[in-house]
């Protein structure tokens, strides 16, 4: 059974992770200005960063 639930975790980690990135970047541009906004921006930034990560790497 563990090993069904190391399985699952390891599927859906980066999902998640990218799930909570793009949570704080929405809630922090809509919070307020200045370091927010570049939250935000970074926050937002990584999942298009991450898509074309793996997107040239399955390319190559």
């Amino acid at each position: 059974m563990s090993s069904a639930r190391k399985g699952l975790w390891h599927i859906f980690r980066a999902p998640l992770l990218l799930a909570l990135l793009s949570s704080i970047g929405l809630l922090a541009a809509l919070i307020g200005d200045g370091i927010y906004d570049l939250l935000s921006w970074l926050a937002l930034g990584c999942i298009p960063a991450v898509i074309a990560w793996y997107w040239a790497k399955a390319n190559v």
